[in-house]
């Protein structure tokens, strides 16, 4: 597999996303993965957690044959489908889910997406997760009260530079988007690379 697209920011970190998972996540059930790119990190929990049923989601439709291709050997990984958070329907009424998701998973999209893609994510999720469901996200923030780390600073700069739209964002404003769609934040992970790991629940 050495010809497909490969995130070594996915090689790195998601074994230390593992490690969270693991705790957070029951012995089975269904996830949904949000902005799955290149399909390591469906491939790699996939792979851990052989009782749960894993879909894959991507907005970039070259990449679904990339993410097909990765985890082709796990019987427990679905076929990717495309998918934009800012629909009103998750993927399209052509291409319905199951039923709903105990855990939607989304790494690294927030701050290589416009503001509104914040607000999707979390109305989405609340309409995809079964009750007391978990939403979990990965990547850096911004948070009032605690010292932004340099290297954060200059990736946000570098971010706005590239796209006005994009940013690191505050976690005080994603934990407001969630809490208006239904999900409260239940838990938060220091991760490595001044990266967290937030833990999200809808209601029971």
């Amino acid at each position: 597999m050495s010809d497909l697209p490969h995130s070594p920011a996915a090689e790195r970190n998601k074994e230390p996303i593992l490690a969270v998972l693991r705790r957070v996540l029951g012995p089975r059930g269904t996830a949904l993965e949000i902005a799955s790119g290149t399909g390591q990190h469906a491939a790699a929990f996939a792979a851990a957690f052989p009782d749960w049923s894993w879909r894959p989601t991507e907005a970039e439709p070259a990449m679904l044959a990339a993410i097909a291709a990765r985890t082709a050997g796990l019987a427990n990984v679905l076929a990717p489908v495309l998918l934009d958070v800012m629909a009103p329907e998750w993927p399209s009424p052509a291409a319905p889910f199951f039923d709903p998701f105990d855990a939607v998973f989304c790494a690294n999209m927030l701050h290589i997406a416009p503001w509104q893609a914040c607000g999707g994510l979390m109305r989405g999720a609340a309409r995809a997760l079964v009750p007391g469901g978990l939403l979990v996200t990965y990547g850096p923030y911004l948070e009032d009260g605690v010292a932004t780390a340099p290297g954060n600073l200059a990736f946000d700069q570098s971010l706005r530079e590239r796209n006005p739209a994009w940013g690191v964002r505050r976690l005080e404003d994603v934990a407001a988007e969630a809490s208006r769609a239904g999900l409260a934040l239940r838990e938060r992970h220091a991760m490595p690379a001044n990266n967290l790991l937030l833990v999200f629940a809808s209601s029971p």
